[in-house]
């Protein structure tokens, strides 16, 4: 049979045996069914405490079968995957998106919840969930924790986003691109040059950005938001932006400040001629 132990900081450790079913979010407690409590016995949830308000209130759900577990996640939240397995590529990073489904390996897995923790200051970091399964002989079944939550809690905020059609969200669009393309097997982050023509061909005028210390100022509140104070990597990284750059678009991607849907809207906004005002309705 096998044994899944999920933890973390600041998380209670929960113990899952074979048959089993942990849901884990904000606050979970809301998507278990009302049904009879000897039925639901292998169905259990998970409320992550200090989480941020914009965390889904279930995010992940962890199946353990006889021979597998399945991570299904069900959140709008974004989140990545890692661990180790026994193949040639060694480890394994997968972002996650809400329908997607994960089988885990045994060992250690590592579940990121990008931007998932609310710090006392009111800022967010990245929430680690550790994930070990294990094969075990037959043991005594235990009975799961079920943490305690607020099933009428308050409904899931936004997240802290960039404004749309603002010089920062057009500067962290043309910066995230390769990755937003899936042109990111080895994607170089367009530089200051590359990301002032790539604004002024998407919209006709490009504010000041033609002088390279204003690109440099938008990308630094771009890694702000994206990483939050205490991990931006402006303050714990010496050295050029160019030096930096590549954590951030790709950062900007992993934690949908822009999205492929932008940029979308911003090919189709020029199409139309909307020019500086994307938002135009098209002539008649």
């Amino acid at each position: 049979m096998l044994r899944v132990t999920l933890r973390g900081s600041g998380v209670p450790t929960v113990v899952l045996g074979t048959g089993d079913i942990l849901l884990v979010g904000r606050s979970p407690d809301s998507a278990l069914p009302e049904v009879d409590a000897d039925a639901q016995l292998h169905l259990t949830a998970l409320a992550l405490p200090r989480v941020a308000p914009h965390v889904s209130r279930v995010v992940g759900e962890v199946q353990v079968g006889e021979e597998v577990v399945r991570l299904r996640w069900r959140g709008s939240t974004g989140a990545q995957l890692s661990s180790l397995f026994d193949a040639p590529g060694g480890a394994r990073r997968v972002a996650l998106s809400e329908g997607m489904a994960a089988l885990l390996d045994e060992g250690e897995n590592h579940l990121l919840l990008l931007r998932g923790r609310q710090t006392p200051t009111g800022t967010f970091t990245d929430l680690v969930l550790v994930v070990d399964v294990e094969e075990v002989r037959d043991e005594p079944a235990q009975v799961p924790l079920v943490a305690e939550g607020d099933p009428d809690g308050a409904a899931t905020a936004d997240a802290p986003h960039l404004e749309r059609w603002s010089r920062e969200w057009y500067v962290a669009l043309a910066l995230a691109e390769p990755w937003l393309t899936g042109a990111d097997d080895y994607p170089r982050p367009p530089s200051n040059r590359e990301i002032y023509e790539r604004i002024l061909h998407w919209r006709g005028h490009a504010w000041n950005l033609e002088r390279a210390q204003r690109v440099d100022d938008a990308i630094r509140s771009v890694a702000r938001l994206a990483f939050g104070p205490d991990d931006d990597p402006f303050t714990v990284t010496e050295g050029r932006v160019q030096n930096v750059r590549f954590a951030v678009g790709r950062r900007a991607a992993e934690v949908r400040l822009v999205t492929t849907a932008d940029l979308e809207a911003v090919h189709e906004a020029r199409s139309r001629g909307a020019g500086l005002n994307p938002e135009a309705p098209t002539a008649p």
